[in-house]
């Protein structure tokens, strides 16, 4: 499969866009404000994405609430399941992880569901960044807490720093 590449420059960095075929297959966000390098064998090419990029720009100036865009992300059958249901927590809004496990029918599956949250190859687009401790703490984001909180901050989330 031919993986193509290229980068969007947003209010929390650089990030890198991946993809074949039109759908968009990875987001990464960077790691101490360095952009993350593509995989040897991935071809960049910077008009890829184009409809992704809009609708991220927009998105990061609190304009855009839902992605239409096409995804292909790489997972388990569970971890699919789980990034489906991550779809549905509306824009503005956050629920717990032991929510989320109870909307995907595995009510005793907390731990499970978060490593699957973790493991989110498109974050912002399938928007984990909004699943909380059930003690309202901002549990670990695969692009850290500060991103996290941006994130959080653009949708009008009210957090409280702990």
């Amino acid at each position: 499969m031919n993986i193509c590449h290229t980068y969007l420059d947003t209010p929390v960095g650089t990030i890198l866009l991946a993809g074949s075929g039109g759908s968009l297959m990875t987001l990464k966000f960077p790691s101490d404000a360095v952009p993350v390098p593509p995989e040897e064998n991935w071809e960049r090419n910077d008009g890829l994405f184009k409809e992704v990029k809009e609708q991220l720009r927009s998105y990061f100036i609190g304009g855009l609430q839902s992605f239409e865009v096409p995804l292909a992300p790489d997972g388990t059958p569970f971890q699919l399941k789980v990034w489906e249901a991550l779809r549905s927590i509306p824009y503005g809004e956050t629920i717990s992880y032991r929510e989320l496990a109870i909307r995907i029918g595995h009510p005793k599956a907390v731990r499970a569901v978060g490593g699957a949250n973790g493991r989110n190859p498109i974050p912002v687009i399938i928007p984990c960044h909004r699943v909380i401790g059930s003690d309202g703490a901002l549990a670990g984001f695969s692009g850290g807490i500060g991103i996290k909180k941006k994130l959080l901050g653009i949708e009008g989330v009210a957090f409280e720093e702990r």
